[in-house]
């Protein structure tokens, strides 16, 4: 293989001849795939990305403080870090140990930033919130609301890295063919899907700020009856400053994908946290709460943590 990646492999782990891409065997890629396995927001090759902009793969380090492709400190692997490939050892100088340790640790600050997300605490993408807390720490990405001015660079170096190793990942496709989740079509929200702004970049009507409009807005008058678009288990139901009266449910996975509705503007909340719902339940009433123009339905979609279009999932289309 190429890099700096040969040492302290267990004898069934990784070997050399599958697609490579810089410094990393394309043999890592089911460790890569495991180490984020039910993460909503980490992909595999978020995580191969990551390690690049730590080490570029490179097991050597000329800090005495911080080893392995993953950087660790001694403090940091004895949090993360565990003997994943089973040699008999726990090392940061071991890859696949550090492939495994660094996706704990992103999957645990990803769970934070949805958390925070969902509240309406905090703005932006699943993974870049998640870098940012893992460079700039989970309470500077709080403070700021969004990725911090310090954060960015490093970000921007991961997003960067990341198309080369999408592509390594598919190029190592997993021996058991998945393919694309199917089904999980949604029922619509609301009685009738009159679209008044669509999924996609737009100018904020309040903010005149250009950014991803993460949702569509479905016009309806005040008071209309908003519902569960498939069972699942309320995340989230109270106010926030943007979002205003918010509900947020969580529909389990789809073929080890995470997938969540959320519900935002309403007048009135008719559930809460922690309660199991049925497809065409009732979870609230049509509003203008929060930063808003008029009576509408703010409705998203996310898959895996990500912003997905919700027009195919209602429509009988696909997924967007």
């Amino acid at each position: 293989m190429t890099g700096g990646l040969g040492t302290d492999l267990a004898p069934g782990g990784p070997q050399p001849g599958q697609s490579d891409v810089g410094n990393v065997d394309g043999s890592y890629v089911p460790w890569l795939r495991r180490a984020t396995a039910d993460c909503a927001g980490v992909t595999p090759a978020l995580l191969a990305a990551h390690i690049d902009q730590l080490s570029g793969w490179q097991d050597d380090s000329a800090s005495l403080s911080e080893r392995g492709i993953a950087r660790f400190t001694d403090a940091g692997w004895k949090t993360w870090g565990r003997d994943d490939d089973g040699n008999g050892a726990s090392s940061p100088h071991d890859a696949v140990d550090a492939i495994m340790a660094l996706g704990r640790q992103d999957c645990s600050l990803a769970r934070k930033m949805t958390a925070l997300r969902t509240k309406g605490a905090v703005n932006g993408d699943v993974a870049d919130l998640t870098l940012a807390a893992y460079t700039a720490g989970a309470d500077e990405v709080t403070k700021a609301g969004k990725v911090p001015a310090p954060a960015r660079a490093f970000v921007a170096g991961v997003e960067k890295r990341l198309p080369r190793y999408e592509s390594l990942v598919r190029r190592n496709p997993e021996q058991e063919s998945g393919g694309q989740p199917s089904g999980a079509l949604l029922r619509p929200p609301v009685t009738t899907l009159t679209v008044t702004s669509p999924f996609g970049s737009r100018v904020h009507p309040l903010t005149k700020v250009t950014k991803l409009h993460t949702g569509v807005d479905f016009g309806a008058p005040q008071g209309a009856q908003v519902s569960a678009a498939r069972e699942g288990r309320v995340e989230f139901a109270g106010l926030t400053s943007a979002y205003g009266n918010r509900v947020v449910i969580d529909h389990g996975t789809i073929d080890g994908k995470r997938l969540e509705t959320t519900y935002s503007h309403l007048s009135v909340l008719q559930v809460s946290a922690g309660q199991s719902v049925t497809s065409g339940q009732p979870v609230g009433l049509v509003g203008s709460t929060g930063l808003s123009t008029g009576p509408h339905l703010h409705f998203e979609v996310l898959l895996d943590g990500q912003y997905t279009d919700p027009l195919p999932w209602l429509t009988g289309g696909g997924r967007g």
